[in-house]
């Protein structure tokens, strides 16, 4: 499919209503009749609407009324898969659900469990939606995808599965056996790459978990140590990160070349001013809802991405009350 106009793409919004209001008026989108309209460009958001900030219900009726629309897209982020799948009972055992009740699951949900408890209707309504959500978009020039374009993956989900990167119950319900293909179809696209901490080591986040593994970059040229290819907030311990990449190491990693056509992922906390994480790759999640930016790009074909086209929304200092803490 070729793209008949301008696209305008949005990160991560987790919430924050009151910034995805601002900059989609930024970007010379107009509300009318209740639907965020421009008169020669429309959006595409990267997924992760949901969990942790004030306004996800506000959030989800944005993005749907523009998708319904016509004026917009939306990819599914690994904050809707996981709310789906911790409201949808196992088959095998219906005390239980798809994505268990731990308290570290919990706490990642409650803002969104607590912002429908009253609603049951739409919350049901919203888990239909989620499962319409496509897990990716691509067109002649442009692609997007929640974390990582695994490009094996990707063609076996096309070719095998749905040619629209829609996905059904049935293959949510097979995604949570470890592994199996549908496993790596939603961990891999939805929460990206990672590698195993050497030595059996462990770190603590900076949300307070302790993790065994790291997210690793899907773009990098000729990576030598483990400090080549990480992607994520926090920095690997000093002696880790020096350590050499192995052979097993380097047979785990997906690359996606230069001359691939621009590609649009969030998920990836990133900070700072907004930049591209390699010619023709651009990061939108800057954490808005930990008080950073709500980002889009505006694309209109271009190869390579222009960091002169990004444009944001500041949290902490134009909407500090979307911001969430903990």
């Amino acid at each position: 499919m070729h793209l008949d106009q301008g696209v305008d793409l949005i990160g991560d919004i987790h919430g924050c209503a009151a910034s995805l209001r601002l900059l989609l008026e930024r970007l010379g989108y107009k509300e009318q009749s209740g639907v965020y309209r421009h008169s020669s460009r429309r959006v595409i958001f990267v997924g992760d609407l949901l969990d942790r900030g004030p306004r996800i219900r506000e959030t989800v009726a944005i993005v749907r009324t523009m998708v319904d629309a016509g004026q917009a897209e939306v990819v599914m982020g690994n904050h809707e898969y996981n709310y789906l799948c911790y409201r949808t009972p196992s088959l095998e055992r219906p005390d239980r659900f798809l994505r268990d009740h731990t308290p570290r699951n919990q706490r990642i949900v409650q803002q969104t469990l607590d912002q429908y408890a009253n609603h049951p209707a739409d919350e049901r309504d919203l888990l239909n939606w989620i499962l319409d959500i496509p897990l990716l978009i691509e067109y002649d020039n442009l692609r997007v995808v929640h974390a990582c374009w695994h490009k094996p993956l990707i063609k076996r989900l096309l070719t095998e599965v749905s040619a629209d990167a829609r996905v059904d119950m049935d293959f949510v319900h097979r995604s949570t056996v470890h592994e199996s293909f549908e496993y790596l179809v939603m961990d891999r696209l939805l929460r990206g790459t990672h590698m195993r901490l050497p030595n059996n080591e462990v770190m603590i986040s900076k949300d307070g978990f302790k993790r065994s593994f790291f997210r690793t970059k899907f773009w990098s040229r000729e990576p030598e140590k483990l400090i080549d290819v990480v992607f994520q907030p926090d920095p690997l311990p000093e002696h880790i990160a020096m350590e050499p990449l192995t052979a097993a190491n380097l047979a785990q990693l997906q690359h996606y070349d230069s001359s691939e056509r621009a590609l649009f992922i969030g998920h990836f906390w990133c900070e700072g001013a907004p930049t591209p994480v390699a010619p023709n790759i651009a990061c939108l999640d800057y954490s808005a809802v930990k008080y950073g930016k709500l980002v889009a790009y505006r694309f209109d074909g271009e190869a390579t991405i222009d960091q002169g086209k990004f444009v944001w929304v500041d949290v902490d200092q134009e909407f500090p009350r979307d911001g969430a803490a903990g």
